[in-house]
């Protein structure tokens, strides 16, 4: 067992959280029990999440994506005051990290992923440097390879444009809805993009530009990032942690 402020602590000064522009608040967004003694990790603090951490005895939620972003009118209504009720009424804490998770060097969504591919990231691109990108391995050196490892990985068929067909020499990823980042991967001489979501423009790109583009689930490729930072600060205090993936098609 440990406090909450201890564990808040931690995870302020591991993902720092200061250094980033985002599009909601990082951190404790839901304050529960003093006491932390499991954690669970999950992609979303959807309702279905929270109810299934709940019945698994969680005191202390770490996610990908929280319950407040941009835009909202802050109104506890609707989807919203469900959420957040069965938060108060488990007395569960709701931590939330999210581009700093995805920018992590070692346990972010996108080191965790690129792990996975046996990809070791040389550089950085795109907004507030969160995109990766490395050397092609010989196994993901073909447009062909790299979308067989991809399926593999992360058990679902991606979508491909394939670009020229060229080798591939280049890698970059960013994890999530990071489509608009194709351009600036383009520019940091990737022959390849993965990522969570494709949308029409990305295309035409990868035709005119023979890039290829590959998107493989938003959920899909940010499964990886919340349980290695829970599991890190669960070995760290001594705590019991779960992580619980439920399936979403996007």
């Amino acid at each position: 067992m440990v406090e909450r402020a201890e564990v808040e602590s931690f995870l302020q000064a591991l993902l720092r959280p200061e250094d980033f522009k985002d599009y909601g608040p990082n951190g404790l967004q839901v304050e529960g029990t003093h006491e932390v003694r499991h954690i669970v990790s999950g992609v979303t603090a959807s309702l279905a999440f929270i109810e299934a951490a709940a019945a698994a005895g969680a005191d202390t939620l770490f996610v990908h994506h929280g319950l407040f972003w941009r835009g909202q009118d802050g109104r506890l209504t609707g989807w919203l005051r469900e959420r957040v009720a069965r938060l108060i009424t488990h007395d569960i804490n709701l931590f939330a990290y999210h581009l700093p998770l995805d920018a992590h060097a070692e346990l972010g969504n996108n080191a965790q992923l690129g792990l996975r591919l046996g990809l070791s990231a040389d550089a950085r691109f795109g907004e507030q440097a969160v995109g990766f990108s490395a050397p092609a391995v010989p196994a993901l050196a073909t447009l062909e390879g790299l979308s067989a490892t991809l399926r593999g990985t992360l058990e679902r068929e991606p979508v491909v444009a394939a670009g020229d067909g060229r080798a591939l020499g280049r890698i970059a990823w960013c994890t999530g809805g990071a489509q608009g980042y194709f351009e600036e991967a383009i520019a940091a001489g990737a022959d390849a993009f993965v990522t969570g979501e494709i949308s029409e423009p990305q295309a035409h790109l990868a035709r005119e530009t023979g890039v290829a583009f590959i998107a493989c689930g938003h959920h899909a490729t940010e499964r990886f990032g919340a349980p290695a930072v829970a599991a890190h600060v669960a070995q760290h205090f001594g705590l019991r942690h779960s992580f619980i993936d439920l399936p979403n098609p996007a």
